[in-house]
């Protein structure tokens, strides 16, 4: 089963391809749907200075910055292996 999050990000962020490279690196089956922040003023207020962040589908965050344990880690906790 193909296991889906979604990366919070924006436009020219290269943090969110650094993120978005560490996530599919070490997990290429996870399809990664990207939310465009600057759509919403709603979402540039909560997420414009924590971007690049992965979102489960049961609402567990994962904020940049991280790392590869720390992705590790937050996946094993969402049983994304």
């Amino acid at each position: 089963m193909t296991q889906s999050l979604v990366m919070l990000t924006t436009s020219g962020c290269h943090l969110c391809d650094v993120a978005q490279a560490l996530l599919l690196e070490r997990h290429p089956h996870v399809r990664l749907t990207k939310v465009d922040i600057a759509m919403d003023d709603a979402l540039i207020e909560r997420y414009g200075s924590r971007i690049p962040v992965l979102r489960a589908g049961n609402g567990g965050e994962l904020d940049w910055p991280f790392n590869a344990a720390a992705l590790q880690t937050w996946l094993a906790g969402l049983k994304i292996s």
